[in-house]
Order: C-alpha cells, then sequence, then structure tokens
C-alpha cells in the first residue's frame, strides 16, 4: 500500500481543531434530518401497508444505519484526517476507489443532496409566501424545463451558506447549532402534541388491530388490495420500502469529512457517530408512532404529494398545520443543509492533495477553510438546482451509496490483515459480527433492489463508471508533474 502520510500532514497541519463532540454530534444529527421524515413515511406505508411492518421499517434503517456508524468509528480512529470515507477508502484499497468514491460524491451524492434540501426548503417557503413556492413558473413551463421561484431560493441558499462557511468553521458552527437545536425541539414538540394533546379519535388501535397484515395499498385511491405479501414478496417490499428510510438517514458520515477540525479526533468522531445516529433513529421512529396515532395506514399512504408531516399537523392543529411544518421543513432544510455544505468541501480539499481534484480546492483561506473547494460544490449544486434532474439523480445514487458504505466497512476487515500495527484508539464495537452482518444486510438489500428495481442501481453504477477515465487521465496529469 502506498504512503500518502505525508500529502495528508502538510495539508492538515493548517486546519484549527476547534470543533468539540457536542459540534460533532450535531452535524450528524444535522445533517441527517432533512425533509426525507416529513414525506418518505407514505411510499413505506404504500409498499407494506400495515403500522407494524411500517415500525420495522424505519428500525431495520436505524439499526443499519447504527452498525455502519459503530464500525466507522475504528477507521476515523486510525486516520482521523479531513477527508473521512475517501480516505479511509484510499487506505483500504488504493487511490481509484477513493477517487470513484470522490468523484460520485462531487457529480451527485454531496451536491445531488444540497441541490435537493435547498430546492425544498423553496418548496416549503411558498407555504408562507406563494410567489417563492414551485408553482412560480419563472422560465419555461410546469410540463417540460422550467425554472421556478423554489429554485432561486434554493440557489439562494447554497450560496448564502457557502459564504457563511468561507467565514470559518467557527462561523458554520454556530449555525449548526442553532438550526439543530431548533428541528429538534419542534419535532419533539410535535410528537408530543401528536400524543397527548391530539383532540380528534385516535388511529391508534384501528392501526394496530392488524398491525402485522402486509398489504400493497394502491396509490390512486382508498382501498387495500390484499395482493399475497409475505414471505418473499414481504421481504422484497421491505427491502424497497428501505430506499426511503435509509436516503432519509444518509449523511451520517458527515462528521468524518471535518475530522482535520475536530479536538480529540480520534476519541470524538466515532462517539458522535454514535450519539448523532442513535439520536435520529429515535426521532425517526418516535415520529412515524405519531403519524400512526393520528391517521390511519390508507391516510398515510394517501396523504396529498406524499406530505405526511403536514397531513398529520392539519389534524393536529387544524389549517395553520401547514405553516407550522413549513416552517419546520424551512428550519430542518436550512441547517441539513450547511452540514452538508461544511463537511462536504473537505473530501474535495484531500482529493486536490492527492493530485485527484482541481489543485484549487487543496488550498484554505486566511480563515483556515478551503473556500474555493466551497464554491465549487456551490457552483455544481446550483447548476444541478436549476437543471431539476437532482431528484432523479438522487434516486439512481443511492444503490451506489450503499455500495461504497459496503465496501467502507469491508475496508476494517483488510486493514486489520494489512496495518495490524496501526494504533487503532477505538475498535469496531462487536467485530467481527457487527460490521458482518451490516456487509451482510446491505448487500442483500443491493441484490433485490438490482434484481426488482433496477431505476435505481444501473444508472447509478453508470455514473460511477463514469469516473474511471477521468481519474486515468488525472494520474498521467500527476505522473507528468512529477517527472
Amino acid at each position: 500500500m502506498e504512503n500518502y502520510k505525508s500529502t495528508v500532514d502538510t495539508g492538515e497541519s493548517q486546519f484549527k481543531r476547534s470543533l468539540t463532540l457536542l459540534d460533532g454530534a450535531l452535524l450528524v444529527i444535522g445533517s441527517m434530518i432533512g425533509s426525507g421524515i416529513f414525506i418518505v413515511s407514505a411510499g413505506i406505508a404504500q409498499s407494506v401497508g400495515s403500522a407494524g411492518w411500517l415500525v420495522v421499517v424505519w428500525l431495520l434503517s436505524g439499526f443499519i444505519t447504527l452498525t455502519a456508524a459503530l464500525s466507522y468509528g475504528e477507521l476515523s480512529g486510525m486516520f482521523p484526517q479531513a477527508g473521512g470515507q475517501y480516505v479511509y477508502l484510499r487506505e483500504a484499497f488504493g487511490k481509484l476507489y477513493g477517487f470513484l468514491y470522490g468523484w460520485s460524491f462531487f457529480a451527485v451524492i454531496q451536491t445531488g443532496t444540497i441541490a435537493a434540501v435547498g430546492v425544498a426548503f423553496g418548496k416549503f417557503a411558498g407555504y408562507l409566501y406563494p410567489s417563492l413556492g414551485d408553482d412560480n413558473i419563472l422560465i419555461g413551463d410546469k410540463i417540460g424545463f422550467h425554472i421556478s421561484a423554489a429554485q432561486i431560493v434554493g440557489i439562494g441558499t447554497i450560496i448564502l451558506l457557502t459564504y457563511i462557511n468561507t467565514m470559518g468553521v467557527k462561523s458554520a458552527k454556530w449555525i449548526q447549532f442553532f438550526f439543530t437545536f431548533a428541528k429538534i425541539a419542534a419535532m419533539a414538540a410535535l410528537i408530543i402534541f401528536g400524543f397527548a394533546l391530539f383532540s380528534g379519535n385516535s388511529s391508534w388501535h384501528t392501526n394496530w388491530q392488524d398491525g402485522w397484515s402486509a398489504k400493497e395499498i394502491s396509490k390512486n385511491m382508498l382501498e387495500i388490495t390484499h395482493n399475497s405479501v409475505s414471505g418473499g414478496a414481504l421481504i422484497i417490499a421491505i427491502c424497497t420500502a428501505m430506499v426511503g428510510a435509509l436516503f432519509s438517514s444518509d449523511a451520517w458520515n458527515s462528521v468524518t469529512f471535518i475530522a482535520g477540525e475536530m479536538k480529540r479526533p480520534e476519541r470524538n468522531i466515532g462517539l458522535s457517530l454514535f450519539i448523532g445516529t442513535l439520536v435520529v433513529t429515535l426521532i425517526y421512529v418516535s415520529m412515524n408512532l405519531m403519524y400512526l396515532n393520528v391517521m390511519s395506514v390508507p391516510e398515510i399512504a394517501h396523504a396529498p404529494a406524499e406530505r405526511v408531516a403536514t397531513a398529520a399537523a392539519l389534524k393536529i392543529f387544524g389549517s395553520n398545520g401547514a405553516k407550522i411544518i413549513a416552517l419546520l421543513i424551512m428550519v430542518s432544510t436550512f441547517g441539513c443543509n450547511n452540514g452538508l455544505i461544511l463537511s462536504g468541501a473537505r473530501v474535495y480539499f484531500t482529493m486536490a492533495k492527492d493530485g485527484l481534484f482541481l489543485p484549487a480546492a487543496g488550498k484554505l483561506n486566511d480563515k483556515g477553510v478551503p473556500a474555493k473547494a466551497l464554491w465549487m460544490q456551490c457552483i455544481w449544486a446550483a447548476m444541478l438546482c436549476l437543471s431539476g434532474q437532482y431528484g432523479n439523480l438522487l434516486d439512481f445514487i443511492i444503490f451506489t451509496v450503499l455500495l461504497f458504505y459496503i465496501l467502507t466497512i469491508a475496508g476494517i476487515f483488510k486493514l486489520r490483515r494489512t496495518m495490524p500495527n496501526h494504533p487503532r484508539p477505538y475498535k469496531a464495537f462487536g467485530y467481527p459480527v457487527i460490521p458482518a452482518i451490516y456487509i451482510a444486510l446491505a448487500s442483500f438489500i443491493c441484490v433485490v433492489l438490482l434484481k426488482y428495481k433496477p431505476t435505481y442501481t444501473w444508472p447509478g453504477l453508470i455514473i460511477v463508471v463514469l469516473g474511471l477515465p477521468i481519474y486515468y487521465v488525472l494520474q498521467q496529469k500527476l505522473k507528468k508533474t512529477e517527472e
């Protein structure tokens, strides 16, 4: 294995280690909670059609995310450097694998998520001010290519947050602190209201009378089709339903990208991952239990425009419910994008130090942050906003994201063999069982998606493969430079 230590150390020495364990945990929580939890339960309910299996999908997704986070703790302790997952793949399998992840990360995974979250902010701002929403078409028409006010608002928030992040990590830290605490408090209040102060007839007992009778719910009418959703069909339904839940739980690894700015990263990165993913899992499961208390399973499945939280809030708070949820999602998405923007640029910084990204991305400004990498990320995310294709791209990439997680955790097993004496301040919890469980479960989900949901798989793999010629071009340029 090639030694990249000197390159990394040179860059890392310029970072200021100013972030604490609390900052790391809030980054994980803030980056994970975007708009998904307010929406994707509708699709899950359509697939499994019962209270019990709806909760199981969220519990399984939380369990898978937690097992991955616990496993990443060992890697973060071994390589407490900016770049996170890119560095882990590079060290375990070589620069090519690290680059393919970094390429996909910049092309779609991070920037596409930033675009989607930014436009979601604009869409829900439209509830309060219709002129800012998705229905206000500025260019084109609704059917074909168009640019809406929501897209422009989304771009505006991305530019604003990027500028704040160029002012130093402390500025971004306070944005993350305020908005993450605000969204946790708001969601906790919604959960409490949904249980304790819901004045309508609770749907809880009705939902649990046949809570384990899995059904496929029609997307077009409030009608349950009693297809045989059991055995193998049920397993397939659960795996495909988990796509939305796993996407809502993604970005949990964001704290690994800023390891160069964490105090005691060998300890605090792993703890941040565990605390953050556990808190989010508890919040997500609690939110879904609240939905089941307020609405029937068919009502969840058929929430208008799949906005489950809005439908629940309308039943709890009446006509003001939509505005309350719009404000909550705006707070949630703004804080989420701050975490994504903050963490993403550190990957491009480390790639540039390895000669695998534009050289300007590998420089820090006088505030100690990779400002040019931040603006590169901003420009591409803004272009994805304008394209309107970020949603499709994210559907395509979720399969690939799982593959990179599997490969990274497999790296723990390889590094135990190839670097047995490397310092490991923290060892993967339950090794080898817990990491193996993650690999087995995630691999099974990928196989099911590959067979039954090809639209989620092949396009993402194509995006990754497109990185191969780029990698070899960069390698040739790097060789010429060294000569």
